[in-house]
C-alpha cells in the first residue's frame, strides 16, 4: 500500500519505514539540519526501490554546487530512472527536474518544478528547491510568484507552513517589500524558533534597513534554537558579523570569524571544508575588513589552498570571485591566471546557462579582482564595468552582492575615475535604503565625491 509525504501527496514506496524516513529527510532539508544524510540512508535502506528517495539523494548532491559530487547525482538519477515506471507523474517529474539540473539546463529545471507546483501546490520539496535555485539565478520575482501561488493552499496545520512563510519573507525582502517580508518572517519564527531560513530572512531585512542593534539581538536571541543546524548557522553568524562591521567593531567581527563562521576546528567545517556558502562568508568578510585597513593575518591562506584545488569547478558562478579574492590576497597570481583560463574554457564549451553566467559576470569580476591585486585599478575598472548591471544574475542576496559593488568602488577610486565612483554610488543608493554616506563600505568615497 503506497504511503504519503508530509502534505498527503502519494509516495511510490510501500514501506512505512521508508516513507517515514523520507519525510524526516525532507524536514531536515527544510530546517537545515545535519541529520539529513542519516535520514536519507534510512530511507533507501528501508526501500532500495523507492524512486523519489533516489531522486532526493541526487538533489542533495547537486545542492552542494560541487563538481566532484555530480557523479553521485548521476548515479542516483540512474537508480531512479529504472524505478519511476511504477511511480506517479509527480515523482517522474522530479526525476526529470534532476536530469535537467545535472545537464545544466536550469531554466528547464525551474520549469519542471513550476509545473509540479501548478498541479501539486503543496509539494514543499519542489517549492523549496525552486526557491533555492531561483535565488542563485538572481530571480526574486520567480521566488515570490511561486510562494504567492502556493499560499492559499497552505495552512498552519501543514508541516511546511513555516517554510512557506520563511520563503515568502526572503523573496519579498529581496524585492524590497520589507513590511510584508518582516511580518512573514516573524510569523515563521513563531511556528519554529529553530527555523534557520526564517531567522536568516529577517536578518536580511534588519541589515538592509540599517538596524544593526536589532539584528544582533535578533540572532543572539534565536541562537539557542540552532542545535543540530548545518552550515547555514555559519551564514547567520556572518550576518551578525555584518552588523558589527557596520558599527566599526572589527575585533568582534574577527572573533565571530574565528569562533563561529570560519572555525576550522568545528565538525561542520571539517566535514565540508570548501562548501560554497562558507567560502563566500569568509572571503567577503576578509575583503571588507582589509578595505578598512584591518590586518586579517594569515586567514586567507587556507582559503587560497582550497581555491587552487577547485580551479575549473564552475558550478557556483557566484563563488568564483570569492575564490579569486583568496588567490589575489595571497598573491598567487599564477594560480589566479589558471583559474581565469579555466573559466574561459568552461564559458566556451559547457553550453549551459551557468556557462553564460560565468562568461558574462563571474569571469570579468574575477579578472578585476586579480588586476586590482596586481596594482592595475584602471584596467580592473574597465574589465568589470560591463558586468555591473547584470551581476545580480550570479545570484546572492543584496547583502552578498554588496562586496562586488565595493570591489568596483575600490577600483574606481584607485583609478581616479570619478564617473565610475558616481556610477556605483548611485547604483548602491538605488538598491539600499541606507544612503552610502552612512555605510561603512561607502561613506569615505561618498563624502569625498560630494
Amino acid at each position: 500500500m503506497p504511503h504519503s509525504d508530509l502534505h498527503g501527496l502519494p509516495l511510490s514506496t510501500t514501506s512505512v519505514a521508508a516513507a517515514d524516513a523520507f519525510n524526516k529527510t525532507v524536514l531536515s532539508y527544510l530546517r537545515y539540519r545535519t541529520d539529513i544524510s542519516s535520514n536519507l540512508q534510512l530511507t533507501l535502506a528501508a526501500d532500495p526501490d523507492f524512486a523519489l528517495g533516489h531522486v532526493l539523494k541526487g538533489y542533495l548532491m547537486m545542492l552542494s554546487f560541487k563538481q566532484a559530487n555530480v557523479p553521485a547525482a548521476v548515479g542516483a538519477l540512474e537508480a531512479a530512472s529504472g524505478l519511476v515506471g511504477r511511480a506517479d507523474g509527480r515523482e517522474k517529474a522530479h526525476a526529470a527536474a534532476l536530469r535537467h539540473w545535472i545537464d545544466g539546463d536550469l531554466d528547464r529545471t525551474l520549469a519542471v518544478w513550476e509545473q509540479i507546483l501548478e498541479e501539486h501546490p503543496r509539494d514543499v520539496l519542489a517549492l523549496r528547491l525552486h526557491h533555492f535555485n531561483a535565488f542563485w539565478l538572481g530571480r526574486p520575482g520567480a521566488m515570490a510568484r511561486e510562494v504567492e501561488k502556493a499560499l492559499p493552499c497552505y495552512g498552519s496545520d501543514l508541516a511546511g507552513w513555516g517554510t512557506l512563510l520563511a520563503c515568502r519573507c526572503f523573496a519579498h525582502e529581496e524585492l524590497g517589500n520589507y513590511t510584508l517580508a518582516e511580518s512573514a518572517g516573524r510569523d515563521a519564527i513563531d511556528v519554529d524558533k529553530g527555523d534557520l531560513w526564517a531567522a536568516h530572512a529577517v536578518a536580511h531585512i534588519l541589515e538592509m534597513q540599517g538596524r544593526a542593534g536589532e539584528g544582533i539581538d535578533w540572532l543572539a536571541g534565536l541562537e539557542p534554537h540552532w542545535e543540530g543546524g548545518n552550515n547555514l548557522k555559519h551564514h547567520l553568524w556572518w550576518h551578525r558579523g555584518l552588523y558589527h562591521f557596520e558599527r566599526g567593531e572589527f575585533d568582534t567581527v574577527l572573533d565571530l570569524y574565528d569562533r563561529h563562521f570560519r572555525n576550522l576546528a568545528s565538525p561542520l567545517v571539517e566535514a565540508q571544508p570548501d562548501l560554497y556558502i562558507d567560502i563566500q562568508n569568509a572571503s567577503s568578510m576578509l575583503f571588507r575588513l582589509e578595505r578598512q585597513g584591518v590586518d586579517v593575518g594569515e586567514r586567507w591562506i587556507e582559503i587560497a589552498d582550497k581555491a587552487e584545488a577547485r580551479i575549473g569547478d564552475c558550478l557556483s558562478p557566484f563563488t568564483l570571485p570569492h575564490w579569486m579574492m583568496a588567490l589575489a590576497a595571497t598573491r598567487r597570481f599564477d594560480a589566479g591566471g589558471r583559474a581565469l583560463e579555466a573559466m574561459r574554457a568552461y564559458a566556451t564549451t559547457a553550453g549551459t546557462l551557468n556557462a553564460r553566467l560565468v562568461a558574462d559576470y563571474a569571469l570579468p569580476v574575477s579578472e578585476a579582482i586579480l588586476l586590482r591585486a596586481k596594482g592595475e585599478p584602471a584596467a580592473a575598472t574597465r574589465v568589470m564595468r560591463p558586468a555591473i548591471g547584470g551581476m545580480y544574475r550570479l545570484g546572492g542576496s543584496h547583502a552578498q552582492q554588496d562586496v562586488l559593488e565595493q570591489l568596483f568602488l575600490d577600483c574606481a577610486v584607485a583609478a581616479g575615475s570619478n564617473d565610475d565612483v558616481a556610477l556605483i554610488l548611485a547604483r548602491v543608493a538605488g538598491r539600499h535604503p541606507v544612503p552610502p554616506e552612512r555605510r561603512m563600505g561607502y561613506k569615505h568615497a561618498a563624502r569625498t565625491l560630494s
